[in-house]
């Protein structure tokens, strides 16, 4: 009610035209046009690779970012770079967001959203613990994640993650996309870079990986996809969950790995 009166009187005041009174506390704007779900996809819809939904505004992303299970636990490893088409826009961005002690997600697609709505999915889980007194599931973490986006099907969203954690079922690992689509799986690879990361990936994991050679798995897919990704660079962030909650292992340049790993070649081809 106290909103609404201060609707009216900044109306009747002027300070604010009708059409534009929107953003009531708490509440998710949309576009103030008879049909929001059209505009949205006339003008915003998500295309990803080289698709186009005929929108009007384009989406231009790059990322990478991958997650696998072995019998340690799981490995979250990821670029940092953000690219608006050719232009780079930041080299340093944090593209796991950290849900609660068990639980990490990752981000690809547009970052807006993912923030956005994995930080909402943060907000449910622990609602969730407060109302019952437990820790969520990964499962069910992803599958929250998973109804929230379905209702914003065909709004415009942009979202390709991994939910990924430990719980009493063991280490678990989602993926979730804008589309709605849930899956569950052992590796997940998701970005512009993820080709040359499944590259890398489907040639070196065992489940049976020792934690060292795992980390070392996670930084060279990684290391792999920026070198021949465009739009995947910056700092390699890799996390490893274990039943004790995750812990970050390193924050590592790119740069370096390059000189390291052409070291590492050099050596290896004159021995």
């Amino acid at each position: 009610r106290r909103a609404d009166e201060r609707r009216t009187q900044d109306m009747n005041s002027g300070l604010c035209p009708a059409p534009l009174c929107l953003g009531e506390p708490g509440a998710f704007d949309i576009p103030n046009v008879s049909d929001p779900a059209y505009f949205c996809r006339s003008n915003f819809a998500s295309a990803s690779g080289n698709k186009d939904a005929g929108q009007d505004v384009k989406f231009a992303k790059g990322t990478t970012t991958l997650a696998f299970k072995f019998n340690d636990g799981i490995i979250v490893s990821v670029d940092s770079r953000s690219t608006m088409g050719a232009y780079i826009a930041s080299q340093t961005v944090k593209k796991v967001i950290e849900i609660n002690p068990f639980l990490l997600g990752t981000m690809a697609g547009g970052a807006a959203d993912c923030s956005f709505w994995e930080r909402n999915l943060g907000m449910q889980c622990r609602m969730y613990e407060l109302r019952n007194r437990k820790r969520i599931t990964v499962a069910a973490a992803s599958k929250l994640l998973a109804n929230t986006v379905n209702a914003y099907r065909g709004y415009g969203l942009s979202m390709g993650t991994m939910i990924t954690g430990w719980d009493e079922t063991g280490p678990q690992l989602y993926y979730v996309d804008s589309d709605g689509t849930r899956l569950k799986g052992n590796i997940f690879s998701v970005g512009s870079g993820s080709t040359y990361a499944y590259g890398v990936l489907d040639n070196y994991y065992r489940p049976d990986l020792t934690v060292e050679e795992a980390i070392d798995l996670g930084r060279r897919a990684i290391y792999h996809a920026t070198h021949r990704d465009a739009y995947s660079g910056g700092i390699n962030n890799l996390y490893h969950v274990t039943k004790d909650g995750w812990v970050k292992v390193h924050a590592m340049d790119v740069n370096d790995m390059h000189y390291e790993f052409q070291e590492e070649k050099k050596n290896a081809m004159s021995s």
